[in-house]
């Protein structure tokens, strides 16, 4: 967790948790399950409970943290916040009280814009009912290809202030995408050694049905090998589109 981030979409995460399962293709190539092998090999304290081998890795085993939950606090100049960039807040071993109590975080500091992540649209859908959502709190669900697609049917249920997608990995096309109760869009491909290839017709079709519903697109990368070296622009632009944030005094 830090207070600045690489990721273009954001400036910050914070990990209440750490460690996660595969639960669909976009996870078999996961950064953070490489990352967290790299972590506990350094001695990394958060990053030494090993996952299910045929699920998860070495220092990839879910753990809670709950003397993380103190760190935006401390955080006082506004900034856009990725939760848990090493884990999934859903996933079925993290307790309701704990999912409560990371909420009750985001609410107790409006000053920041949180962004939460899930593949476990299920979960959050049966949750949502039970959890107060801030106003600051943007949900979304990552949809890697059109076995995915049930996701966003689960998000629309959800009252969070802004339902975003995350279409990254990208692994195949996402015909006829309906955004209906989105507000955002981002897209991109794959890195790494294994990295998947990326089609620039999948992305136009994003894009363009972005564009017709007047739903903000951001394109993060193309992928390839490391991050950067496939670049960002598409069509000759590049596409940094975000929601509108609203003016929130500091606490």
């Amino acid at each position: 967790m830090g207070d600045r981030s690489t990721i273009e979409w954001t400036q910050a995460t914070w990990n209440p948790t750490t460690g996660c399962d595969r639960t669909s293709p976009g996870c078999d190539n996961c950064y953070a399950l490489t990352l967290s092998r790299r972590l506990k090999a350094m001695g990394t304290a958060k990053y030494q409970a090993d996952g299910d081998p045929r699920t998860s890795g070495p220092g990839f085993g879910l753990t809670l943290h709950p003397d993380a939950l103190t760190v935006p606090r401390r955080w006082k100049a506004p900034r856009m916040v990725f939760v848990n960039s090493m884990s999934d807040l859903f996933h079925a071993r993290v307790p309701l009280d704990f999912v409560r109590q990371v909420f009750q975080v985001i609410a107790e500091t409006p000053q920041h814009t949180y962004q939460l992540l899930t593949k476990r649209a299920r979960r959050l859908r049966r949750l949502a009912g039970e959890l107060e959502w801030p106003p600051n709190l943007w949900m979304g669900v990552s949809v890697e290809n059109a076995g995915q697609l049930d996701r966003i049917d689960d998000l629309r249920q959800v009252p969070a202030s802004v339902r975003f997608l995350s279409c990254e990995p990208l692994l195949g096309p996402l015909h006829d995408l309906e955004l209906d109760g989105i507000g955002w869009v981002i897209a991109g491909g794959e890195s790494g050694l294994n990295h998947r290839p990326l089609e620039e017709a999948w992305v136009t079709e994003i894009r363009d049905a972005c564009n017709d519903a007047e739903v903000p697109f951001f394109f993060k990368q193309w992928g390839g090998r490391t991050p950067k070296i496939g670049g960002r622009q598409l069509d000759g632009e590049t596409w940094d589109e975000m929601p509108l944030i609203p003016a929130t005094p500091a606490r």
